[in-house]
């Protein structure tokens, strides 16, 4: 049941993003002037609509999209001099120009989406993809400043009693084996760090950065016990410690083993508590996921043709590998359902509202691609044709045509084939040889 629940969750969710992100197209749109005929969610046939006022508002059959009918979206034949078309590529050009043209009724030239200016068009063009990032920052925030998230704090959960070899397999103390700095200085599961060399330790991470600089020197610990301060004389031992990065997280070589160095250890791991985040630490998290989808968005071809590759010879997908549609539904499912210990409701919360939030981004970094049909082939247009107009002005010269963004037509159409084909690529994987979690 919680699967299903979840799939259906996604289905809404992915259906409201849709509408959201029609909506920041429609309404600086017509607070401009522009006039639009149709508002729907979704392509194919039509399931359902109604007209208000002058625009159409209904939904489609096949919910993998939508869009808005702005008039006028090509400048008319007439407004860029085209000339008569000799090849394919002018005739596609020609019939969009005429197409939209026909939508522009009788002394409504004015409010032709080609005729705003190009501050205007961005904010209409750009409306969609940030109203997708303005989800993401919505579900990331109930995630991390509502729910919160699992997290290490400054109590000791456990104290090793002794240091094993880093070579060594064994997961108990082994007789000959050294014991642990933190045993020997008396630390105790429970004891709440204070401040360790005579520095404030706020987190473990800080902690365990200052343990690993201070091998082999005697310091102080200072720990809460039962509500009374103790200091502690702890001397690290220098051993092979794991690599880690910025975030904590353990670097490893190429063969998925992790990288060592000779580092300060002390033997005590700490509690997890979850934690909520602060509003002002969200900024940075949307950045950085914002960052790292562009990353994929910009391998997306190679990292298409590794799933096909995948798929094709039977070897298991990687839980990095992009994921169609299908794979999003079932890895949802599978967050929802997982029963894992220590795996609350909360924490399936958490991580079903990360991955709606990163479909989201997704939305908004795929649709800035500077490229016909998306929002961001437009961009480049009005930025184009701000462009020659500026240049005009400042070199006194009359102002320039429109651009004819119609002949970018052809384009459009191929690059709607080839992102087509991606698509049913990843379904098609999704469901022969899907990612898993676990």
């Amino acid at each position: 049941m919680a699967y299903v629940v979840a799939v259906l969750i996604v289905v809404v969710v992915l259906l409201a993003s849709i509408g959201l992100h029609e909506l920041g197209h429609m309404i600086p749109a017509k607070r401009f002037g522009v006039r639009v005929s149709q508002y729907m969610v979704g392509f194919g046939p039509t399931l359902w609509s109604r007209t208000r006022g002058e625009t159409e508002y209904g939904l489609k059959a096949i919910p993998l999209g939508g869009y808005v009918r702005l008039v006028g979206m090509y400048p008319t034949a007439a407004a860029v001099e085209a000339k008569e078309p000799r090849t394919w590529a002018g005739r596609l050009a020609a019939d969009a120009r005429a197409a939209s043209a026909e939508e522009i009724h009788p002394g409504e030239d004015n409010r032709a989406f080609y005729r705003l200016s190009t501050p205007k068009k961005l904010v209409v063009m750009m409306g969609g993809p940030v109203m997708n990032l303005l989800i993401a920052v919505v579900l990331l925030g109930i995630a991390y400043v509502g729910i919160g998230i699992p997290g290490t704090t400054t109590t000791v959960a456990e104290v090793s009693q002794c240091v094993l070899p880093a070579s060594s397999t064994a997961t108990a103390c082994q007789a000959g084996d050294p014991a642990a700095p933190a045993a020997a200085a008396g630390l105790k599961p429970g004891d709440h760090v204070v401040s360790y060399d005579g520095t404030a330790v706020t987190s473990w991470t800080q902690l365990t950065a200052l343990i690993r600089a201070s091998g082999g020197q005697t310091v102080p610990l200072v720990v809460q016990r039962a509500g009374s301060p103790i200091t502690l004389t702890v001397t690290p031992i220098v051993t092979d410690r794991p690599v880690l990065d910025a975030n904590g997280n353990v670097v490893t070589n190429a063969d998925g083993t992790a990288k060592t160095r000779k580092a300060g250890f002390l033997g005590a791991t700490p509690t997890t508590a979850t934690q909520r985040m602060s509003v002002l630490s969200l900024p940075g998290q949307v950045a950085d996921r914002t960052w790292q989808t562009m990353k994929i968005v910009v391998a997306l071809p190679q990292r298409t043709a590794q799933v096909v590759s995948e798929t094709v010879n039977g070897q298991p997908r990687d839980s990095s590998s992009v994921v169609g549609i299908v794979g999003v539904g079932r890895l949802a499912g599978e967050i929802a359902s997982d029963k894992a210990a220590g795996v609350d409701l909360g924490l399936r919360a958490v991580g079903l509202l990360e991955m709606l939030a990163a479909l989201n981004i997704s939305l908004f970094v795929f649709n800035l691609i500077p490229l016909p049909p998306l929002d961001g082939g437009h961009v480049a247009s009005a930025l184009w044709e701000g462009a020659k107009r500026q240049v005009a002005r400042l070199r006194g010269l009359a102002r320039p045509r429109p651009f004819d963004s119609a002949r970018l037509v052809p384009l459009a159409y191929g690059m709607f084939v080839v992102l087509g084909g991606m698509g049913l690529v990843l379904v098609w994987a999704d469901l022969v040889n899907p990612v898993r979690l676990g």
